[in-house]
């Protein structure tokens, strides 16, 4: 752990000095310096410094001019205050530049230390704080949305021009392509970053429940309301609701969320106060509302006021490019999590997923490399290591009739086909090493149905590979 570094700035030896030796005693790196012009100078490239103890009255200058030049300097760097003509107005205006305490003279030296202590822990504090939303912003910023595709590139486009904008978005797109995902992303890349994100699933909940769960409710409202409770609208005050699987929504909800959107107000289940609140609600739904509002199924009023800034996801199927980098970014994420690194997935393995149609998009991609990752554990995952329905999908080779002539005296049928067969099955043993598992997996056949073709045909491998498994 890096050693906390101290600054003193006092031009009286015998205090100077003991304060020097008790925060030595106490593991701090301390440097000092009587006067301002000193100061400049030890702290020329010191990019660690964490306190500073200013007197605000030196010989060459008034302490308090000199935070500014400190604070450009070290601008995480608490500050104390020392001073021996302590009065109200000079405390404010230390507080008011960034000081973390003023302190009159004479005091109690213990009391002081106490006081260095409080001003390290709220620095330490402060830098966790500082690391936490930074990694909340990356988490969940546009280098969580994995892809090249000009789909996946629009779509990020569209979520960087729309996030400091106050507009409501609905986000569309089939079930597991990453609604929430691009939600988030708008949420921490907008003004509203440091607010609540709240997501709610409109779909998860009973409709009977959904609307306490949404406006909140007060004691008593309905049996088994034992006390208040807040809704998630209020929650997400200064913030981002996320209000996902909103087709799903009952009519009379559609009408108090609406009235919720238009005049930012509402009132729990069970009262007559009204709660005012400021916040961005961002939709979404796996479902054509269009069509819905057609049928009568969602409300026409609700749907324009949710369809400001319509942002639409396209399936994974529809950008069979980014396979490939969502693998390798999965890959990753779960090798660290698991403790087992798979090296990658061999080209065979790549042609089969890169042709599966992904009905479960990202969702079920990232299902996948999670248990391939647990069942394989190392290596490189081959397409005997895949589950059949993925095995499947590799495009079939076909025959043209440019590849294979009929004399014109004819021939046999059955002949041919053997014959072709026989090819196919000694190209996919040659491939593998005459390895019939792998074979098996190359032929889409079961094992035991290679292994009975080849005792049939009496196929057997060149001179030196005669234990072949």
């Amino acid at each position: 752990m890096k050693t906390s570094r101290i600054l003193i700035v006092e031009d009286e030896s015998s205090l100077r000095t003991a304060l020097f030796r008790m925060l030595d005693r106490k593991g701090y790196n301390v440097i000092t310096a009587n006067r301002i012009e000193e100061a400049k100078v030890v702290i020329q490239g010191d990019s660690s410094l964490d306190l500073a103890l200013i007197d605000l009255n030196l010989p060459d200058g008034d302490g308090l001019e000199f935070m500014d030049v400190l604070q450009k300097m070290h601008p995480n760097c608490e500050i104390i205050i020392l001073t021996g003509h302590g009065s109200i107005e000079t405390a404010i205006k230390a507080t008011q530049k960034g000081a973390f305490h003023f302190v009159t003279k004479p005091f109690n030296i213990e009391e002081l230390m106490s006081l260095v202590d409080k001003a390290m822990t709220h620095k330490k504090l402060a830098q966790e704080n500082q690391q936490l939303k930074s990694a909340l912003k990356t988490k969940h910023k546009f280098d969580q949305i994995i892809g090249s595709s000009e789909g996946i590139r629009h779509c990020l486009d569209l979520v960087e021009r729309v996030a400091d904008s106050e507009s409501t978005v609905l986000v569309t797109g089939e079930s597991g392509t990453g609604k929430e995902l691009v939600a988030r992303a708008i949420h921490f890349s907008s003004s509203r970053s440091t607010g609540p994100f709240i997501p709610i699933n409109c779909g998860a909940i009973p409709a009977e429940l959904l609307e306490s769960e949404l406006f909140g409710h007060i004691k008593g409202a309905f049996t088994g309301a034992i006390s208040n409770r807040v809704g998630r609208f209020e929650l997400a005050d200064g913030g981002t609701l996320f209000l996902d699987e909103i087709g799903d929504l009952e009519p009379t909800l559609q009408v108090k969320i609406l009235r919720a959107l238009q005049e930012r107000c509402f009132e729990p289940v069970g009262s007559t106060k009204t709660v005012q609140v400021n916040v961005r609600v961002i939709a979404a739904t796996n479902i054509d509302l269009e069509k819905a509002v057609t049928t009568g199924r969602f409300r026409e009023d609700l749907f324009y006021r949710l369809n400001v800034i319509p942002i639409h996801i396209p399936a994974l199927r529809e950008r069979r490019s980014d396979v490939p980098l969502l693998l390798s970014h999965f890959l990753d994420l779960y090798g660290k999590s698991k403790g087992r690194i798979l090296a990658g997935f061999t080209n065979d393995a790549l042609d089969c997923l890169g042709h599966y149609n992904w009905p479960g998009n990202i969702r079920e991609l990232e299902n996948l490399v999670e248990r391939l990752t647990i069942l394989k554990g190392s290596g490189i995952v081959d397409v005997i290591d895949l589950p059949i329905k993925y095995r499947a999908q590799s495009p079939t080779q076909t025959i043209t009739s440019s590849r294979m002539d009929i004399p014109e005296e004819g021939m046999d049928f059955n002949t041919a086909v053997d014959a072709f067969e026989n090819s196919l099955i000694l190209k996919a043993l040659e491939k593998t090493g005459w390895n019939r598992n792998q074979a098996a997996a190359l032929l889409r056949l079961n094992r035991t149905t290679l292994v009975e073709k080849i005792k049939k045909k009496g196929l057997r491998p060149p001179h030196g590979q005669e234990d072949f498994l």
